[in-house]
């Protein structure tokens, strides 16, 4: 039992590590001065791939569209003219003549829906920038000036950013927004401050088509789950800089059941796990409370068991307030402040299951999971 206790607290010290490391993060991002485009900025084109009418779809595509931006366009892409997007991307449209583009995109070339869209809206895109980013992302009006400034260094590649979520009233929905900001954003500034940022975030994917030549284009990746992160990779791993910029920009988080959420967080934790295996395995010394926990049960509630839980508690909370209020200025976050434990329980438990099975459920379809790419169950 003593041995136990040990383990459980070496776990203990090792998250109180991780979340000294993210605070650190959170302020280097917090000094980092961002550029401003001393030159022309480049035309733009950005591509919005469709599927759905998202809840505030039109709000959402509006923002985009009503940039503080020289020259641009906007590409909405969907695969079915029946789609209920579509009427939202019709009248955008026609509000917007000049500038937006509704496109069919009905070819089925691989088992990322998305990326095919994709794939098919670039060879209608015009300029020689890109921006690609999710449906229901709202950002503010100099958005695309802030994030295509970073271009002006020779060294990037591509540009991508945080976000946070908006929640529902659902405890699904609250448990996922969460959770964006209090535990997955504090990891990506930890591993931007350890490696740099090597993968990208489908919030924001701003790259050269110099860049997107190099890797291949967008074919290669056609099959993956997680393309936003195989894009950065690739980037990257051709000796170009995966920048972040700081604009945040938010995404509407569906009003999931539990089931629903758990669900959904299982598909997010298979494609985290097939792109960064090593690093995500890491993440089991993440959980810093319920190794306390068990280190304050199994030393049969000794002293030391009792400080450490403390501690361990403090520091959590602590990074939370500052990667979720200082960072991404989150202000939901405090009232659902008391769902952290559970958040980080449920989060164990989807570690866990992550690696019971490759079975995913996306957008009505399932697949198989295998080395990152999807197959059709």
């Amino acid at each position: 039992m003593d041995l136990l206790a040990k383990i459980a607290g070496g776990g203990a010290l090792c998250a109180l590590g991780y979340y000294l490391l993210c605070l650190w993060s959170a302020l280097a991002v917090l000094r980092q001065k961002e550029p401003v485009a001393t030159g022309p900025l480049p035309p733009v084109s950005l591509l919005k791939p469709l599927r759905g009418a998202d809840p505030e779809l039109d709000a959402a595509l509006r923002g985009h569209c009503a940039q503080d931006y020289p020259q641009y366009e906007v590409l909405l892409g969907v695969s079915d003219l029946a789609d209920p997007a579509v009427p939202v991307a019709e009248q955008l449209a026609r509000e917007f003549p000049d500038r937006v583009r509704l496109l069919l995109c009905p070819e089925v070339l691989g088992a990322n829906r998305k990326v095919s869209t994709l794939i098919q809206m670039l060879a209608q895109a015009r300029h020689a920038h890109l921006l690609i980013n999710d449906s229901d992302i709202r950002v503010p009006p100099d958005y695309l000036r802030r994030v295509f400034a970073h271009f002006e260094d020779p060294t990037v590649g591509m540009v991508t950013s945080l976000y946070r979520g908006r929640a529902a009233a659902t405890l699904g929905s609250r448990l996922e927004a969460l959770g964006i900001s209090t535990d997955f954003i504090p990891g990506v500034l930890a591993a931007r401050q350890l490696e740099g940022i090597r993968f990208g975030l489908g919030c924001t994917l701003a790259i050269s088509r110099k860049a997107l030549d190099a890797i291949g284009g967008l074919q290669p990746i056609v099959d993956y789950l997680a393309d936003d992160y195989q894009l950065g990779y690739r980037v990257s791993k051709q000796g170009m800089r995966v920048a972040l910029s700081t604009p945040v920009v938010e995404t509407q988080v569906g009003a999931y059941s539990l089931a629903g959420f758990f669900e959904h967080q299982l598909r997010w934790a298979r494609a985290v796990r097939h792109s960064r295996p090593a690093s995500y395995f890491g993440m089991v010394l993440s959980f810093g409370q319920t190794w306390s926990l068990a280190a304050l049960v199994l030393s049969r509630f000794a002293p030391w068991a009792w400080g450490l839980l403390g501690a361990t508690v403090l520091l959590r909370w602590l990074m939370a307030l500052v990667v979720g209020v200082g960072v991404l200025d989150d202000r939901q976050i405090l009232r659902s402040f008391l769902l952290i434990p559970l958040r980080d329980f449920l989060s164990l438990l989807v570690w866990l299951g992550s690696y019971a099975g490759r079975r995913i459920h996306w957008r009505g379809d399932v697949f198989i999971v295998e080395k990152g790419k999807l197959r059709p169950a």
